[in-house]
């Protein structure tokens, strides 16, 4: 076995623990290469039954056309439930209030909706694709992370987590959420891609496309950004690393139209992929934050 096999037994395992352990879990999908990954690694490791949980996508309303359409089109394929929770709603329900000025976005609504979503259909576990080496708070998650009736998490009181014995036991009103990818990489997902041959949006490969230099990113010149004449629309060649509102996810200058060509990108960056994230840079604690309140 490779490294590639031990990592994907281990999620298969922790995806079958999931199943075995929970009542009522779910997959929250938004369309990236990581929650991808996770239906393929599902597919392994339920095939040819069912899925035992389905797929949730927490829509901002302003996400990228090409996600959207290859959400639709998987969602098809493999013949499995789709949940969606509008952001809209929470804004028409008056439980969020939309950021205004230039650089609005609807990124950190996202909690609301999801805690609301969590609630409606009663999961008690809820699988995602975050991994430690995207982001220092990340760092510090379990892999089995409890979240508390109030859908908060508490970066010091978390369980030991030794020879993967993964305890699921939990009171009524809190949730886990579950990372069976937590010990991979960016290049890891990448290589695995690449071995499995499975499928992505568009958007992660090179294409022309009019962005806007923003705050020291291009930014997709989509009609979700709060375009003023303070901004020059350029035509360029790009690619997005990470997949998530339009109006936060920043673009990098790429010719890269092969995923060997991705693969070389990543091992030569000395930026890692959630700082094409700006919701990110809001301050240096920013993540935990919105950890901390109940974001994915």
């Amino acid at each position: 076995m490779d490294y590639l096999d031990h990592l994907e037994a281990e999620a298969i395992y922790i995806l079958r623990e999931v199943a075995g352990q929970f009542e009522n879990p779910a997959l929250l999908f938004s369309g990236g290469k990581d929650s991808i990954t996770l239906v393929h690694l599902a597919k392994k490791a339920f095939r040819p039954g069912k899925f035992p949980f389905p797929l949730v996508h927490i829509d901002t309303g302003h996400n990228f056309p090409e996600t959207i359409s290859y959400r639709d089109w998987l969602v098809n394929e493999l013949d499995e439930k789709l949940i969606v929770g509008l952001v809209q709603d929470s804004i028409d329900a008056g439980k969020v209030i939309e950021q205004k000025g230039k650089n609005a976005s609807r990124n950190a609504l996202q909690t609301v909706t999801l805690l609301d979503t969590i609630e409606k259909y009663g999961f008690d576990a809820c699988i995602g694709g975050a991994r430690r080496d995207e982001e220092k708070a990340r760092a510090k998650e379990r892999i089995f992370s409890v979240r508390d009736e109030f859908g908060q998490w508490d970066p010091k009181r978390q369980r030991p987590e030794l020879w993967n014995i993964f305890n699921g036991k939990i009171h009524k009103g809190e949730n886990v959420r579950v990372f069976p990818i937590s010990n991979w990489t960016e290049l890891d997902v990448w290589n695995y891609i690449k071995r499995e041959n499975i499928s992505l949006p568009s958007i992660y490969f090179s294409h022309e496309r009019d962005v806007v230099w923003r705050n020291g990113q291009w930014m997709a010149a989509a009609s979700y950004l709060n375009i003023d004449e303070e901004d020059v629309v350029e035509h360029k060649s790009v690619r997005f690393r990470t997949v998530g509102d339009i109006t936060c996810t920043a673009a990098v200058g790429s010719v890269a139209t092969e995923l060997d060509d991705i693969i070389a990108e990543i091992k030569a960056s000395t930026v890692s992929e959630r700082g094409a994230r700006m919701d990110d840079k809001v301050s240096e604690a920013a993540m935990e934050d919105r950890k901390k309140q109940g974001y994915f």
